[in-house]
């Protein structure tokens, strides 16, 4: 199991350009739908948490989901397996970008990869809003805090600070009875 733990997110990390965002289809895929290490709302309840902790959100995804498949050990492999692929990759990368950073055809490599990593986050996006609790006030705050990010009225994490205050407080008053 640990291996296969290891295998995982190892081959996520080095299948998936685009960063954190670009993996999050693949861990559901992996963690949810194939090996149901975990369920979808603890999917969702990760990426919540994942996202407002410090660091990348597959590294925090990874670590949690290694963590609740292996214990600490687990939790290890599969940090590990998400983030080795890009320290070798990168270090590769970094050994021979003076020879090609000015070469074309590498330029349009990486802006064809920027359109498939837009196509993976809005892919998570979507898959994400499917599994929502379509609610008044889940609309209410995806529109908000859309705006709030949109404009740089508000930083990022700031908004994802308020929206789990408004959480808290929904599902506290929730759990007393009272409707809203």
């Amino acid at each position: 199991m640990q291996f296969i733990l290891f295998w995982t997110f190892f081959k996520i990390g080095l299948f998936t350009f685009g960063g954190g965002y670009a993996m999050i289809p693949f861990i559901h895929q992996y963690a949810v739908e194939k090996y149901k290490w975990i369920t979808d709302d603890e999917f969702l309840d990760i990426i919540a948490i994942a996202e407002s902790t410090p660091g990348p959100i597959a590294i925090n995804s990874a670590t949690y989901i290694g963590y609740k498949v292996k214990g600490v050990s687990g939790s290890a492999l599969a940090t590990l397996g998400v983030v080795l692929p890009s320290l070798i990759i990168i270090t590769l990368i970094a050994a021979f970008f003076m020879q090609f950073k000015d070469n074309v055809y590498v330029e349009f490599a990486f802006k064809g990869i920027r359109i498939g990593v837009a196509v993976l986050v809005l892919n998570a996006a979507i898959r994400m809003y499917k599994k929502l609790d379509k609610k008044l006030l889940s609309y209410f705050l995806i529109l908000i805090g859309f705006l709030l990010v949109l404009f740089e009225l508000l930083p990022v994490i700031l908004v994802i600070v308020i929206g789990g205050v408004i959480g808290i407080i929904y599902q506290l008053v929730k759990a007393r009875g009272e409707e809203v």
